[in-house]
């Protein structure tokens, strides 16, 4: 019996080291199918950064060029990296609030609603989602491609408990990581979408001691000297390269390979299977039902600057711009050596006629006095003619040509107006086409950041089934504590708007614009009461007006009787302003309180207590 127990182990850690083989190999087979474009990609961070004077070799690997001559000029002149800024600050602005819009009107659905935009507003702050967003978008203006993970991370959270061990337990909650296109292999570099890749691997290079944290699992661990899986780091295990070494390196590592699997015949659930140093530490279905249905997908999502046709990686502008990038470094380079010929000159001098060791060395400096043989000629400079006139035009039109490329004008880039417009429409109109060459990545931007609240939601579902509690916005600003639980959170019937967070500016500009057109008045003409206070606390003077008036709190203390109406019957006060109650709580009716016939009794015996203590004044 000990010798068959014996056995099945030896054939289970067999098959175990075998599967861990299996997904290095794999591995290493999409790293080589995919290694051109990591060239590529490396290409366009350096010159991004400003080393500028690389490229790829004919045999595939990145090397540095070398001058031709000693004295030529090597500088770069760099306009790849304003413009890469410039359209970071124009995608900064692409910052959407994930809100929750209801199918219906009724009250249940209005507050599934307004809860799932609060969990994903409370998301947002805690995982500074801002800040993710940029990093990614930086990956994806560099390098075409950029990623986000959206993941459960058990322990993250307020602690609930401990558990056998002494370990504290966490209620979990979620993560959103922003990932480089070289940590992400897929099975096929012609899918369109992730949808389109049936497996995915995730791989970067994680020190070993992570590793026993997380998998239990202790391993001897190496040094790791590959830039797509090891980047620098300020971390005390990173050591730097050292010269003539361009590869950085992590010391007492391991490279964590993930790879997930999408469901199919074989299995149902999905597969995810974790390796790292030929041992095999996790292997299961996929953990999350994060899919529009609650089905096992990816936990992962793309996003790009630029797509292309029939490729799992976009393209981005840096890409573009690198031809004429080389071709403006040339004319500058080619211009400031004609230009240093002109203001030094060339010599010319006969033969033994002068020591041209020292004319070399030290040229011929104001007040030097040069001595040459008796009966030579003098030297004398020789006429290098003026700079030609091809050189601007060139270099005028390779400007050109980067604002055609990137889709940056020169108002955008740089402020500068070479229109000479100087109409306010024609200005903005300038600005519009820049924003429309842009709408590609930022509609990738868009549609990134929905699928990733998506994704939370779904989460949250999946794992919040403990009573959670959190802070929302209530109706009218106020701040309310809810609980909830995952059966409260619908991510299946719902739908994601963007509303874009828009400046103070602008919001005063509409509505003193929708003042001007009448729009915010009554059928007699009038600006009521609470239009008026709502107005005032929009433009930045709502304490302005409570302290004069007193309706603004005469409209919150209804909406608290509102939410308590839901629960029992509250009856009116004497010193309540009962017009503007009877108009909030007959908003309360009509926003879906008249389906549930409880709630509507109530708020009818209500505004009868209004009405009847209205008459009495």
């Amino acid at each position: 019996m000990q010798t068959t127990e014996q056995t099945k182990a030896q054939i289970e850690e067999e098959r175990k080291r075998a599967l861990a083989r299996a997904v290095q190999a794999d591995f290493a087979e999409r790293r080589e199918m995919r290694r051109q474009l990591e060239y590529g990609w490396q290409l366009n961070m350096n010159f991004l950064s400003g080393n500028q004077f690389c490229d790829i070799s004919p045999t595939g690997d990145l090397r540095q060029e070398d001058a031709e001559f000693y004295w030529q000029s090597r500088r770069c002149f760099n306009h790849i990296a304003p413009t890469v800024d410039t359209r970071l600050a124009r995608l900064a602005k692409v910052r959407p609030t994930l809100t929750v819009r209801a199918f219906s009107d009724s009250e249940e659905d209005m507050k599934t609603a307004r809860l799932s935009s609060n969990i994903l507003k409370a998301v947002k702050g805690r995982v500074d989602l801002d800040r993710v967003i940029s990093r990614a978008t930086l990956w994806s203006e560099t390098c075409g491609t950029a990623f986000y993970k959206v993941l459960w991370n058990f322990d993250d959270g307020k602690v609930i408990g401990t558990d056998d061990t002494g370990h504290s337990v966490h209620e979990g909650d979620v993560n959103v990581v922003a990932l480089s296109p070289f940590e992400i292999y897929p099975d096929s570099l012609s899918a369109e979408s992730m949808d389109d890749v049936k497996s995915l691997i995730h791989a970067k290079a994680v020190p070993v001691s992570e590793i026993k944290e997380r998998f239990g699992v202790e391993l001897a661990g190496k040094t790791v000297e590959d830039f797509p899986l090891a980047p620098y780091s300020s971390a005390s295990n990173w050591k730097r390269p050292m010269d003539g070494d361009v590869r950085p390196a992590l010391k007492n590592a391991e490279i964590l390979i993930e790879r997930y699997t999408r469901p199919n015949g074989e299995y149902p659930d999905g597969r995810l299977e974790i390796v790292a140093g030929e041992e095999l530490l996790y292997e299961g279905p996929l953990p999350y039902r994060n899919g529009d249905r609650g089905e096992r997908v990816l936990p992962f999502v793309r996003q790009t600057c630029v797509e292309l046709a029939g490729a799992f990686f976009g393209t981005s502008v840096v890409d573009r711009m690198i031809p004429l990038q080389r071709a403006y470094n040339a004319v500058r380079n080619r211009k400031h050596e004609f230009l240093n010929r002109l203001s030094m000159g060339v010599i010319a001098v006969e033969d033994g006629s002068v020591d041209a060791e020292e004319l070399a060395d030290e040229g011929l400096y104001p007040g030097k006095v040069l001595v040459y043989r008796q009966g030579s000629p003098a030297p004398e400079f020789l006429d290098c003619g003026k700079l030609p006139a091809e050189f601007a035009e060139e270099e005028e039109r390779i400007a050109g040509e980067f604002i055609l490329v990137s889709g940056m004008s020169e108002i955008s880039r740089n402020s500068a107006n070479p229109t000479h417009v100087t109409s306010a429409t024609g200005l903005q109109l300038l600005l519009d086409q820049d924003q429309s060459r842009m709408q590609m990545s930022v509609e990738s931007v868009e549609r990134a950041i929905k699928e990733a609240g998506k994704q939370i939601l779904h989460l949250y579902k999946q794992f919040a089934s403990a009573q959670r509690l959190v802070r929302m916005t209530g109706t009218g600003g106020n701040t309310e504590l809810f609980y909830f639980s995952a059966s409260d959170i619908s991510a299946d019937d719902v739908q994601f708007d963007t509303e874009y967070e828009r400046t103070p500016e602008q919001k005063r500009e509409d509505i003193l614009y929708l003042l001007d057109l009448g729009l915010l008045r009554n059928g007699e003409g009038e600006l009521s009461d609470e239009t008026r206070n709502r107005v005032l606390d929009a433009l930045g003077f709502g304490s302005l007006e409570n302290a004069r008036d007193i309706s603004r709190l005469h409209l919150k203390k209804a909406e608290r009787e509102n939410v308590l109406l839901a629960q029992g019957d509250v009856e009116a006060d004497e010193y309540d302003d009962h017009a503007l109650h009877i108009a909030e709580h007959t908003r309360a009716l009509l926003s879906g309180a008249e389906e549930d016939a409880a709630v509507k009794a109530r708020i009818m015996r209500h505004l009868e207590s209004h009405r009847r203590k209205g008459e009495n004044k």
